[in-house]
């Protein structure tokens, strides 16, 4: 008869556990997902359209967005990639007069800026679940009056995936209004001068450019907003850095062919820190 040892026994039982407490978590997760999208259904200003619907009869709301929904003349500014829509949420009560839209595919993310703005009886929010790449089928052209984006993967290996990649300006162009602005804010030194130098090599018009956005003495309200995953980087001492400028609808653009020093470190959301500094990202032109 085979019998196993102390150290076989303890191993199974350890696997057991760990396959009953793992079961139990994300069965717990999965209920905590589906309430809260529940619970978002019912919040007349999150939208979640299935792609289905969206071919069949549209979005009605496409061009209409200041007549129909807002019931004002403001301009609309959208957060994409928005997570739990800290950026949104403050965005929209520092500036009343300004319209914000929130987007981004994980919807369980979004309920709590959601659920946060039904509190405070805001009427300058909503909260869009989508994908980035759909935008032109809920948005018209010049619609949109400004664009956000707020710490998203720098996407160092797939440039057609980086948001601020010229595949994608020529997307925010096709609802953003002639010379709207594009706002980055990013703990990523990779996508900051990526994005540095996309702007500059295809003569963009730059507001504001800065490595390291709070020892720059910039004094801006908007720019005091602060995510909770950026407020971790702070406290670390690292740097946060930001870049805006206009795009307009005529200047052609040229992806850079540029080779950039990839980060030392993951965010949060891409995992544990490797290594507590950042260094002066290198850039090379290509020969």
């Amino acid at each position: 008869m085979h019998t196993l040892g102390k150290s076989q026994i303890n191993l199974t039982l350890h696997r057991v556990i760990s396959n009953f407490v793992g079961n139990r978590y994300y069965s717990f997760m999965g209920k905590n997902k589906l309430k809260k999208f529940r619970e978002m259904e019912a919040i007349d200003f999150v939208f979640q359209y299935p792609w289905a619907k969206l071919q069949e009869s549209g979005f009605p709301l496409k061009g209409r967005w200041h007549e129909d929904f807002f019931h004002n003349d403001d301009p609309i500014v959208l957060e994409l990639g928005c997570g739990k829509g800290e950026y949104t949420v403050g965005l929209a009560e520092a500036f009343p007069g300004r319209n914000y839209i929130g987007i981004d595919i994980k919807g369980a993310r979004m309920w709590t800026g959601a659920t946060k703005a039904q509190e405070r009886g805001m009427d300058n929010v909503a909260f869009l679940r989508t994908d980035i790449e759909l935008l032109p089928w809920f948005f018209a052209p010049g619609e949109v009056s400004e664009i956000w984006i707020t710490f998203p993967d720098p996407q160092m290996k797939k440039v057609r995936k980086r948001l601020t990649s010229t595949r994608f300006m020529e997307l925010y162009r096709k609802v953003l209004k002639d010379g709207g602005t594009v706002h980055l804010k990013t703990d990523s030194p990779f996508l900051y001068t990526y994005t540095h130098i996309m702007a500059h090599e295809n003569g963009l018009d730059v507001h504001t450019d800065t490595s390291d956005l709070y020892g720059s003495g910039i004094a801006d309200e908007i720019l005091k907003i602060r995510t909770f995953y950026e407020q971790q980087w702070l406290d670390r001492g690292l740097t946060i850095k930001y870049i805006s400028f206009a795009l307009d609808q005529s200047t052609p653009l040229t992806e850079p062919d540029v080779e950039i020093e990839h980060d030392t470190y993951r965010s949060f959301s891409r995992g544990e820190l490797q290594c507590p500094e950042l260094c002066n990202p290198k850039v090379t032109q290509k020969q």
